[in-house]
């Protein structure tokens, strides 16, 4: 027979086990949600960038206003895109239909001396660089919590109180190639 202090202890001791399981797991789940959240703050300033930029450039450029509308369009559903998957959809589409802005306006000289131009381009360059590490913090997140939901034994405490793994912020197949302008003057 055991002693009862003995099962008082091992009793404790996987008490406390659970609960440092447990309060780790939330711990990591509420960093990846804030991971999250720093990616929305940078893609709030890139939408309120890209009004800025578009209006500015929308004058010298007249016979591109479909890149232009382009743009816009895609900021629109990237503002109104709410879950972690349709947001990153969204986000690859304006990230494309941004690099083809960029390209055409690398063709007009008189954009790129502009000084409220530059001043934007530099912005929203800038912008898109913490975009780019905050995703990338982001999914170091989610790998670091979808990994400590999956090893033995946390996996027993995190099935027991229902954890789900968050979703990575991935690219699209088309966000990886880089976009192609044609330039040339239709008559």
């Amino acid at each position: 027979m055991i002693p009862l202090f003995v099962l008082l202890g091992v009793l404790l001791v996987v008490a406390m086990w659970v609960i440092g399981t447990y309060n780790g797991l939330v711990g990591l789940r509420n960093q990846t949600i804030n991971g999250w959240k720093q990616i929305d703050v940078q893609l709030k300033r890139r939408h309120d960038l890209v009004p800025n930029l578009v209006n500015t450039v929308k004058g010298a450029i007249e016979f591109e206003q479909d890149t232009l509308e382009k743009v816009m369009n895609a900021r629109a559903r990237a503002v109104s895109a709410v879950a972690p998957h349709s947001k990153a959809e969204a986000e690859n589409v304006l990230t494309q239909a941004l690099g083809r802005l960029f390209a055409v306006m690398e063709n007009y000289p008189d954009l790129k001396s502009n000084q409220n131009i530059s001043q934007l381009l530099e912005e929203l360059t800038t912008t898109e660089n913490r975009i780019a590490f905050a995703r990338q913090l982001y999914n170091d997140l989610v790998a670091n919590f979808r990994t400590q939901l999956q090893v033995f034994p946390n996996n027993v405490v995190a099935s027991f109180f229902s954890f789900r793994p968050e979703e990575y912020f991935t690219a699209e197949e088309a966000a990886r190639t880089a976009p192609q302008v044609d330039l040339s003057v239709k008559k």
